[in-house]
């Protein structure tokens, strides 16, 4: 018998936070709600950072990854042990739903099995071409540079005619050490939001909308962006469905990032399988079907 059926994963900035803010305690209500979910439903579960140094990660049947927001930061320490962990125990979502959703040239996959994604340019590691270059080529005027690993808008910029060669400073570190991405700025963000809807076990469960504050184009709360209650369309909910349904392997949770693109279509914006953020603390009864859903995954695998 393992000591722990679930470990829920946070980082180290928040197991044991030195201030508390209300972004932190966002944070520690949110993995709250779902320890919670699971100590109901009668299972051994605790929260820990994915780089602790002294927890024996063999001694619990599965890790559910929930706020480990710095992997990014550092990604190769991130990497090595995600390959260590993953010949311990069972992660969820899986090693290669992960390491697959890390890149997001996996929209470039959806996309090819007819998920309708973002216009996007992969810029590859290395590209010597200039932003004005880049913007030549594609006809694009005003758009939104991002890496292809990233979380929480890191290094994310919106470029015009009148900023573009205040950037290049900056694009020249990064093409250099990453790949990043371009896209035309979506207009309908800016002035609808971006719409999150949570798919658990297959099924729709919630959704909520962003909104970026006013003069900015990020949604996240990070940056001042507003989250507010959303019923989504039957449009919307299929569209969701599909896009988690277009995965190779079927996600136990997902988040779908969708919004009306400038041709008034729904499009996706990112489909998180990683350490999204859910809004338990909007939908608490949401916490226990994702916990119903690991149940049922750690009964078979029990099987």
């Amino acid at each position: 018998m393992k000591p722990y059926d679930v470990v829920v994963l946070t980082d180290s900035n928040y197991a044991y936070p030195k201030t508390i803010n209300d972004y932190v305690k966002n944070v520690l209500v949110e993995d709250a709600l779902v320890v919670n979910a699971l100590g109901k439903l009668g299972l051994k579960v605790v929260r820990l950072a994915w780089d602790d140094p002294n927890f024996d990660w063999s001694s619990t049947k599965a890790i559910l990854f929930r706020t480990t927001w710095n992997y990014f930061d550092n990604f190769h320490k991130f990497s090595k042990w995600l390959n260590k962990v993953s010949k311990l125990t069972h992660l969820i979502n899986s090693e290669a739903l992960i390491r697959w959703n890390i890149d997001k040239h996996y929209l470039q996959q959806l996309k090819a099995k007819g998920v309708h994604t973002a216009e996007t340019l992969f810029i590859e590691k290395g590209d010597h071409r200039t932003l004005e270059e880049l913007h030549l080529e594609t006809g694009w005027t005003e758009t939104v540079l991002k890496p292809c690993v990233s979380g929480a808008a890191r290094h994310t910029y919106r470029l015009n005619p009148e900023n573009r060669s205040n950037h290049q400073g900056i694009y020249e570190v990064l093409i250099a050490q990453e790949s990043m991405m371009l896209q035309p700025l979506q207009k309908n963000i800016i002035s609808e939001g971006e719409i999150s809807m949570m798919v658990f076990n297959g099924q729709f469960a919630h959704a909520v909308l962003k909104k970026a504050k006013s003069g900015d184009f990020r949604v996240q709360d990070d940056f001042g962006g507003s989250v507010e209650h959303y019923q989504p369309t039957n449009a919307e909910i299929e569209f969701a469905l599909q896009a988690v349904k277009s995965c190779d392997e079927q996600p136990l949770y997902a988040r779908v990032d969708i919004f009306k693109d400038n041709d008034q279509r729904i499009a996706l914006a990112e489909l998180e399988l990683i350490e999204p953020e859910l809004w338990f603390r909007h939908y608490p009864e949401a916490a226990l079907v994702l916990a119903e859903g690991i149940k049922k995954k750690l009964l078979g695998l029990s099987c």
